[in-house]
């Protein structure tokens, strides 16, 4: 007989959430993808730990997590690095690790990056929601917000045992975080000079970001023309420019459609990488290709 196995959450820091890969396909019907805001880490995770990529696992923003295993089960921390212990022992950063039944992993606060990535073998086994196991702040759809107290069930364990202990991943920046951007498509809505701006200039994340989106704080993004557009199709990545001239750069839980114009489009691997910047933090847009323009 199989033995019940659950991580117990004992506190989640200032956010832990459950994700997955996301809702694929829905965006037409109002349904946004939500899933890990980075992606990266959780697909490490969870090839570690031999589970498929698309495991549930905890989404952890600036640590502060503690689980207690109900039986036990082997756990990987990626992403956000922040000092791991169970009951008391350092266990290292992407690295697999067994938590015995009754010990507790532990997260400290964030050392580098902003989203650790909390995996467990067999995956978190909480109800989907439209074919997804993923949290959407936004939306408020799919798996309630973890709270202390609670008992997220783990999965059946793959067949085959993990092959890696750990994986040496080079850890988040601490600096200034250089993205990749398309030019977007309402350059129009801009005053020429508006993309030299942004290419030419260092904006600072501000502590008015969550997995919806990043608000940037710098140099005004001018617009030509006045009004609005009528609502059209968003997509992670998209930097949003209200009236104000300070760009928002779309994450995981991002509206499906939005009426302010879009002046670029951060590519699709480097959307995780700015994810993981702390408020405070900088980052630099950089031509697909090319090179900024400072």
């Amino acid at each position: 007989m199989s033995r019940f196995r659950a991580l117990e959450i004992v506190a989640t820091g200032p956010q832990a959430t459950v994700q997955d890969l996301g809702r694929l396909g829905l965006a037409g019907l109002g349904v946004g993808r939500s899933g890990a805001a980075d992606a990266g880490s959780l697909r490490l995770a969870n090839r570690l730990l031999g589970n498929p990529e698309g495991a549930a696992a905890l989404e952890v923003t600036l640590g502060g997590l503690e689980v207690r295993a109900r039986g036990g089960v082997w756990i990987v921390v990626t992403g956000a690095t922040s000092p791991a212990s169970v009951d008391g022992r350092p266990v290292g950063h992407a690295a697999v690790t067994w938590v015995p039944d009754g010990s507790s992993l532990r997260l400290g606060p964030a050392t580098a990056g902003l989203r650790s990535y909390v995996a467990v073998r067999g995956g978190i086994d909480v109800a989907p929601v439209l074919s997804s196991r993923s949290t959407d702040t936004l939306a408020e759809l799919g798996p309630p917000v973890p709270a202390p107290g609670d008992l997220l069930p783990v999965g059946t364990a793959p067949s085959a045992p993990p092959t890696v202990d750990v994986a040496p991943v080079a850890v988040p920046a601490l600096g200034e975080v250089r993205l990749r951007v398309l030019p977007g498509p309402r350059l129009d809505w801009f005053v020429p000079a508006a993309l030299e701006t942004l290419l030419g200039s260092s904006y600072e994340v501000t502590a008015e970001s969550n997995r919806v989106g990043m608000r940037l704080s710098g140099p005004v993004l001018e617009r030509a023309r006045e009004g609005e557009l009528k609502s059209e199709g968003m997509v992670p990545g998209a930097l949003q420019v209200p009236p104000t001239g300070q760009p928002t750069l779309f994450l995981a839980d991002h509206p499906v459609t939005g009426g302010y114009p879009v002046i670029g489009v951060v590519v699709g691997d480097d959307v995780g990488r700015a994810a993981q910047a702390q408020p405070g933090q900088h980052v630099r847009f950089v031509i697909e290709g090319g090179r900024s323009r400072a």
